[in-house]
């Protein structure tokens, strides 16, 4: 596999990982009633974005067709699904049980979008497995 397509992995993977927090922190400011952690999520959020745009040779890389189509997946892993997943539980479990307040709903998205992003690194790293294991076969074959 070639190396951008290592670093398109990782850059993904770690993007996904970044908006997590930021997705987790909104639900422990709900939870405690202050908006440090979300403060603090996005001032590193912000802080990584600018790095990416200011420093050439990250913003080269992040430029590639390779990195674009690997945080595609990860969005839809991250965002797309959970959303319209929590969105369908949500109604359900409102139709069916109690009403949920906005905290609750937004910790239901979380749990479905960490979930997501866990499934997003399982298939890079089988991904990663098979390209291995048939760069192996073929080299010796």
């Amino acid at each position: 596999m070639p190396k951008v397509r290592h670093y398109a992995d990782l850059v993904a993977t770690l993007a996904g990982l970044m908006w997590l927090a930021v997705f987790w922190s909104v639900s422990a400011s709900a939870r405690i009633g202050s908006l440090e952690p979300t403060l603090a999520a996005v001032l590193a959020l912000g802080s990584m974005i600018l790095v990416s745009f200011v420093h050439r040779p990250i913003r080269v890389l992040l430029g590639r067709y390779h990195v674009r189509k690997r945080r595609t997946e990860m969005w839809m892993h991250i965002l797309a699904l959970p959303l319209t997943l929590a969105f369908l539980i949500a109604i359900v479990i409102e139709t069916l049980f109690t009403p949920l307040d906005g905290a609750q709903k937004m910790l239901l998205f979380n749990v479905l979008a960490t979930s997501g992003w866990g499934v997003f690194v399982l298939t890079l790293l089988g991904k990663w497995l098979i390209h291995r294991f048939n760069a192996r076969r073929q080299g010796r074959a």
